[in-house]
């Protein structure tokens, strides 16, 4: 099995800095340091900008902000930036309203395997715990399988057993192709693998499926799945739905990419790799970083 020398994990964010920073706090306790974070950041406001200034503060990982203009949902674009901006062999992206448990990065590092992408999977919280999570300032990696037993029972957990037993890797892999549980929220995937199908596709607008369309895209490249539940979960905090009128169409594109073998973005890495040094930093991108 590869081993991932470094891990770079990418954090998507939009105008959330609260959850944002219960996610960055859980990124500092991880059991296993040899990792970097790279905020990916699609045009949220000063509030987003001040809480990763003050966290980078008491960062024990480098810490790296990259900001687009805030034009609509651009998370392709953004994360695009964030690889560009990343330095490991083994990327994780994770989203900034997704909390890790304090083994996530270990947990990926282990399942990490040559030709193989990993996707994780989540545990959904209700509305209310996610409020007091946010205003308690509740440390989930401190939860006790008593306290996730009466979450799960009150319904502020959406699952149980996930949050309790870590299964071995063992019979995770997979050379069929499943729509299932492809969330960019978290999943795992060789750096090398993401410059061979030009990454993710900025021609993706508004919210959907462009996750999708990476998976396919690498799956079409030859990159196998790997099932990261049972070893992976991450907490999801509530939020309202995104909007949604572009949905069906990205679905349609990903559809005919699959029956086509699509492996290639059509906007994607290359046109950021003029812009890749930190020096020279492209018109609307701003990236910010402690080393």
């Amino acid at each position: 099995m590869q081993q991932a020398s470094k891990i770079s994990i990418i954090i998507t964010t939009y105008n959330r800095p609260d959850a944002l920073a219960a996610v960055l706090d859980a990124c500092f306790c991880q059991d296993d340091s040899n990792f970097e974070i790279i905020i990916a950041d699609d045009g949220s406001t000063n509030n987003t900008r001040q809480v990763i200034e003050n966290m980078m503060q008491r960062a024990p990982v480098p810490l790296t902000h990259v900001w687009q203009a805030d034009e609509g949902f651009r998370a392709a674009r953004a994360r695009n930036l964030g690889i560009m901006a990343s330095s490991g062999d083994y990327v994780v992206f994770l989203d900034g309203d997704c909390i890790p448990r304090p083994d996530f990065v270990s947990r990926h590092r282990r399942l990490a395997s040559a030709g193989h992408l990993v996707t994780g999977s989540r545990v959904l919280l209700s509305p209310g715990y996610t409020l007091r999570i946010l205003g308690e300032r509740i440390d989930l990696g401190k939860l006790t399988f008593s306290d996730k037993l009466k979450l799960r029972l009150t319904g502020d957990l959406n699952k149980f057993l996930q949050t309790v037993l870590t299964l071995p890797d063992v019979g995770r892999n997979s050379r069929r192709f499943t729509w299932r549980r492809i969330k960019s929220c978290n999943l795992g995937v060789w750096r090398n693998d993401l410059l061979r199908v030009n990454g993710f596709d900025e021609s993706f607008h508004g919210w959907g499926h462009e996750d999708s369309d990476l998976v396919v895209r690498l799956f079409n490249a030859g990159v196998m799945r790997k099932e990261g539940a049972f070893a992976t979960e991450v907490y999801h905090l509530w939020h309202k739905e995104n909007e949604r009128s572009m949905e069906n169409k990205n679905r349609t594109t990903v559809l005919q990419r699959a029956a086509d073998k699509t492996t290639q973005a059509l906007a994607g890495l290359d046109q950021h790799a003029a812009d890749a040094s930190p020096a020279a930093p492209a018109a609307q991108d701003i990236r910010y970083a402690r080393t």
